[in-house]
């Protein structure tokens, strides 16, 4: 999980009870309506919940996420990530034997201003996050990723340029409100599968912003952009450094201190162990575009071809040509090609690239770029976009397609851009490409079959060879997943129905032989088997992990949730791929913990993996216990401890948590989670002040709105705009109560406001 972006929640607006809607402040600053409904009321050992009162708060919410600005693993987020601070309450029954202590203090009694919240609350939201973990290439060192709870408010004020769907903090040319880290830590991974001291990266400023770390192909090097405040609140450019593994001392790549990265779109790729390509501001850009005093002229849109398309309302896009510039400005790129020791020349003219692919054998690069005419009606996405092959020293050798503006893309889902998609390298050969193409004109409404089409060709072709049909697929098309010629995965779905499908398919026979390996419905977890794991190839892509046993014989390995009545207990299945016969070689606790596997950690080498060699990184926690890594072997299934993270709420290691069932008048099955404040026993402190936390789910069925999602032994993660703050206030949370809309047979689920659709 990427770390969120959000408003610093340990300072809050005086708020009070309001008869309107929550409000939320969204990652853009804009407040939005949300259709989450609070619900305060004394909770009873009697269920179902009678609540006693319905109280709407308006008051200054958190940020949710948009971009990260980085690519690494880190802790699962917790779902209930807002929190609407309420100041006051009233209560006309029962109110002197409430276990919450008041919402005011000296510090939250105000009238207008920010203030901070109780010191219980404050201790939460300030401390010091989990840092996030990632591996080298090779799975022998571990990076701890540190960062701080929040930004400042100060960081979130600062000036957008809301361009073409996107926003721009003009002064560093990224996103505006990344994330970022504030240190890295490196661990080698011993022998005995314990870490090794902790190695600190340094040699760059303090309070330096860390974005968009990235190992070398060979893991002895580390890349990243540094960026940090500046006495005007603004934020300096973007700056590329990297660091020995080994020592940790970082330096910046450039020679000279006049080359910042462009990170509105891409920002650098490495294509082998000491060469990147970087997306950089152009040497030559000078001042941004000045506003005209007067237009240039009226800005008209015509629908010469009298075509009416429904197109979906977007926020932030192009009103006139002026903004048309300034994208430009902002957005245009000149690619560098960058040896260790500072060697760099030019590649290609500057253009708005959004995308640097290379080539697993690192020969070649996919480059994406988008181009005039640009729309007011739809965001970049939709521009023109062009895709070619270079060389990877930046030489062209071919255009693969140049895709016109899309501004009728119906609005079904499943519906998508005409032409080619999904662009991509196959991860099993050097320089394969592979793509889809719609055969029904991108509109779902549309009954063809097949409906997509999935071809494959090499980078640079022969003269005459044309592109070759792989697989052809009824539904619409999803991804691949690698393993050899003699073996791919090949995914398709489609929403209306929520079909979802999996193919066998040999990539060297050109489909023949293709056959359904998984028909199901997405909407039901019970019968979900898993996903394939992959393996680390040398090239350093991805491809299916074959597991090998004793006598020879061959297997998927599948990584799944584990979906049951009584929660989830995910697992790893050994799957032969002929006969479809499983074998369960791990699964998680189902007593006391939750236990998922997160990675494959023994493909350090090519061809089938042996079972007896199996080596996988897991999670662990309970209710009370806050997730840790463990490392498990075979043949003796060994089991190492890695990290011992301390509790990042200690005050409430000892919250009580239960998963409660339920069931609505028509039948449907429900489920909640109750959360209680550490201590709580209801013969002694009786009722307790409840907040109800919830949103509606849709669903094609009634069977699948009756499953049971999460666990009950999965930690209470709380974030810093979680609900599960106000435990430490003396309030119960009820936690996800499932509100189920449902639309069977041809309507969706908010087709209408009646029927079985929610009660």
């Amino acid at each position: 999980m990427l770390t969120p972006k959000c408003s610093r929640l340990s300072l809050f607006p005086c708020s009070y009870p309001l008869l309107c809607s929550p409000l939320t402040v969204s990652s853009t600053g804009s407040a939005i309506f949300q259709r989450q409904t609070l619900l305060f009321a004394r909770f009873r050992r009697v269920l179902p919940l009678k609540l006693s009162k319905c109280v709407y708060s308006f008051g200054y919410l958190g940020v949710s996420g948009r971009r990260s600005g980085d690519s690494m693993d880190s802790f699962r987020g917790h779902s209930t990530n807002r929190l609407v601070p309420v100041s006051s309450m009233e209560d006309t029954q029962d109110s002197d034997k409430s276990a919450a202590p008041p919402l005011e203090d000296d510090e939250t009694s105000v009238y207008n201003g920010y203030r901070l919240p109780p010191i219980d609350i404050r201790n939460i939201v300030d401390a010091p996050p989990t840092p996030a973990l990632s591996f080298s290439p090779n799975r022998d060192k571990i990076l701890f990723l540190k960062r701080r709870a929040l930004p400042p408010l100060s960081e979130l004020a600062r000036p957008e340029k809301k361009l073409a769907g996107i926003r721009i903090d003009g002064n560093c040319n990224t996103r505006s409100r990344m994330s970022f880290y504030t240190g890295i830590g490196i661990h080698k991974l011993m022998e005995d599968d314990t870490l090794g001291p902790e190695i600190e990266v340094f040699g760059f400023p303090d309070g330096a912003k860390i974005n968009f770390i990235s190992w070398s192909r060979d893991g002895r090097h580390l890349s990243f952009t540094i960026r940090f405040d500046l006495e005007d609140n603004t934020s300096s450019k973007l700056s590329l450094w990297v660091a020995d593994v080994e020592t940790g001392q970082a330096r910046p790549l450039f020679t000279t201190s006049e080359i910042y990265v462009n990170a509105i779109f891409d920002n650098f790729v490495w294509i082998d162990e000491s060469t990147l390509v970087v997306c950089t501001i152009p040497l030559s850009r000078g001042e941004p575009p000045k506003k005209p005093l007067i237009p240039s002229g009226p800005k008209i849109q015509s629908n010469e071809d009298k075509n009416v398309v429904q197109v979906r309302t977007y926020q932030d896009l192009l009103k006139d040509e002026y903004d048309a510039d300034l994208f430009d400005y902002y957005a245009t790129t000149q690619l560098l090609w960058v040896k260790l020791d500072g060697t760099t020349k030019a590649i290609g003219p500057p253009a708005i690239y959004t995308s640097i692919n290379p080539s697993p054998d690192n020969k070649y690069l996919i480059v994406t770029s988008i181009h005039r005419p640009y729309s007011f009606i739809v965001p970049c996405g939709r521009f023109p976009k062009k895709v070619e092959v270079w060389t990877s020293d930046g030489k062209f050798v071919r255009e693969i397609c140049d895709l016109p503006l899309a501004e009728n893309i119906p609005i079904a889902f499943n519906s998508v851009r005409k032409g080619m998609r999904s662009i991509n390298w196959r991860s099993d050969k050097p320089s394969s490409l592979y793509w889809a193409e719609t055969q029904d004109g991108g509109d779902a409404k549309v009954d063809v079959s097949p409906r997509d089409i999935i071809y494959t060709q090499s980078a640079e072709p022969k003269l005459g060879e044309e592109p070759e049909v792989l697989h052809k697929l009824d539904l619409r098309f999803g991804g691949i997943s690698w393993g050899d010629d003699s073996l791919a995965l090949v995914y398709e779905s489609w929403y209306k129905t929520r079909r979802t499908r999996t193919w066998v398919i040999s990539p060297a026979d050109r489909g023949e032989g293709a056959r359904i390996l998984f028909d199901r419905s997405s909407e039901d977890v019970y019968s979900d088997p898993g996903s394939p794991m992959l393996r680390r190839t040398l090239l350093g892509t991805y491809v299916l992990a074959n597991i090998k046993k004793q006598d020879g014989s061959t297997y998927l390995l599948l990584n799944g949730d584990g979906a049951t009545p009584e929660g989830n207990v995910p697992f790893l299945d050994l799957l032969n791929i002929n006969t479809s016969e499983k074998e369960r070689i791990w699964e998680s606790d189902k007593e006391k913990y939750y236990q998922s596997v997160s990675a494959l950690m023994s493909d350090q080498c090519d061809g089938d993996l042996e079972l007896n060699k199996l080596k996988i990184l897991f999670s662990k926690e309970s209710k009370t216990e806050n997730p840790q890594f463990f490392l498990q072997s075979w043949p003796d299934q060994r089991i190492t401890q890695i990290t011992n993270f301390p509790h990042p709420y200690p005050q409430l290691s000892n919250l009580q948590k239960e998963m409660i069932r339920y069931k609505r008048k028509d039948g449907v099955q429900l489920t909640a989670t109750l959360y209680l404040p550490p201590g709580y026993d209801a013969a002694k402190d009786g009722p307790l002040p409840t907040l109800v936390w919830s949103y509606p789910g849709e669903f094609k069925s009634k069977d699948a709105a009756s499953q049971v999602r999460g666990s009950p032994n999965e930690f209470a993660g709380i974030g810093p705009t979680s609900p599960l703050l106000w435990l430490v206030r003396g309030f119960a949370i009820l936690s996800g109560p499932t509100i189920p809309i449902i639309g069977e047979g041809d309507e969706e689920a908010n087709d209408s406001q009646s029927g079985s659709s929610m009660r």
